[in-house]
């Protein structure tokens, strides 16, 4: 696991569910499958998830290819 600054956690703006699948164009249960496979680590707040917009980026950065 990667240590977290605390100013990272504070200053990144954070993301709910269906935003995140509303930007990638996939169903909410897709970003649910995501998270619960470990491959979008995401934050319980209350009975909600949230997401870091830097570990969605890092997510989608990780996995792109070039076409062509």
């Amino acid at each position: 696991m990667i240590p977290v600054q605390r100013d990272d956690v504070t200053s990144t703006p954070y993301l709910t569910v269906r935003e995140v699948a509303a930007s990638l164009r996939v169903s909410n249960m897709t970003v649910y499958r995501l998270i619960n496979s470990g491959d979008l680590p995401a934050v319980r707040i209350g009975k909600s998830l949230r997401l870091r917009e830097d570990d969605v980026d890092r997510y989608l950065s990780n996995r792109y290819t070039q076409a062509g």
